[in-house]
């Protein structure tokens, strides 16, 4: 990152309270440091405590301020306990500048190899948690005139093909969800950004959902290709950074592929097909 986008990220994100779910890996923990190397105050949610801890270690050891650091552990899925987070967050911050809606699910197998309960645990993961936080939090920029919210959905969002047709249709609808609150929020100054993955080297596919609802595990889900969380965040901060209202991640074949989409659908979707009876054989 040049000296001259390093000086921008500081003074558009210094003077904010960001708050992240998802912040205990992938590409949650590489925005928390990037945010945090800015003098942000960042509300670090997620599941797993211990991961917070030590991503808010991560954090203090490259400069952070331990008093502009909150570990909030949040399951996304459980919109009960959202209230007292979110009252947690202002008392510690006074207010909440950009909300990133990130925590994720995801799910690696065939159509009919795939429960239903497995596309409900996706959904409520990628779509009913952001849209329950977000219901939340909405309110309070509405009140405080200003606000920021993202929502991270993925190439898999933008074009759906083998594999992972759960985690496609929920990738969808949170792109659908975003565009209509975007509509929706304009008028009250509030801004909405989806953000749009390609491969980035995360614990995504290790966390991710068999058909049968069994967790793939690090053994076969190992991802090597792609960006690394830093990398992915030192793109995501400057598109932020401009409020953009959706933008990519990366320029691997996937991306490419999901731009593609846009200028000539039938080429892609039959580029698709071919993917998927190579599967099959």
């Amino acid at each position: 990152m040049s000296v001259e986008q390093n000086q921008t990220n500081v003074e558009e994100f210094g003077n904010k309270v960001i708050w992240i779910t998802g912040a205990s890996s992938g590409i949650g923990e590489g925005l928390a440091l990037a945010f945090a190397k800015c003098g942000a105050k960042v509300v670090l949610s997620g599941r797993d405590k211990n991961q917070l801890n030590r991503v808010h270690g991560a954090c203090q050891a490259d400069g952070a301020d331990c008093e502009n650091l909150l570990i909030l552990p949040l399951d996304i899925t459980d919109h009960n306990s959202m209230p007292q987070a979110l009252e947690q967050a202002v008392s510690a911050f006074g207010r909440i500048d950009i909300l990133m809606n990130n925590a994720g699910l995801g799910a690696r197998a065939f159509f009919l190899e795939t429960s239903i309960e497995v596309y409900r645990r996706v959904m409520e993961v990628n779509l009913f948690g952001p849209i329950a936080l977000t219901r939340l939090v909405l309110p309070l920029m509405i009140k405080q005139g200003s606000g920021h919210i993202t929502v991270t959905s993925s190439v898999a969002g933008k074009g759906g093909g083998p594999l992972p047709p759960a985690y496609s249709a929920a990738k969808f609808a949170i792109i659908g969800f975003a565009d209509a609150l975007r509509a929706e929020t304009a008028h009250h100054g509030i801004k909405v950004s989806t953000i749009v993955p390609g491969l980035v080297r995360t614990n995504a596919v290790a966390t991710a959902l068999k058909g049968d609802g069994e967790v793939i595990g690090p053994e076969e889900g190992v991802m090597n290709e792609g960006l690394t969380m830093f990398e992915a965040a030192e793109i995501i901060l400057p598109h932020l950074a401009r409020q953009e209202d959706e933008f990519f991640v990366g320029d691997g074949q996937e991306v490419q592929m999901a731009i593609m989409k846009r200028k000539d659908p039938q080429a892609v979707f039959r580029g698709l097909e071919k993917m998927a009876a190579q599967q099959f054989t």
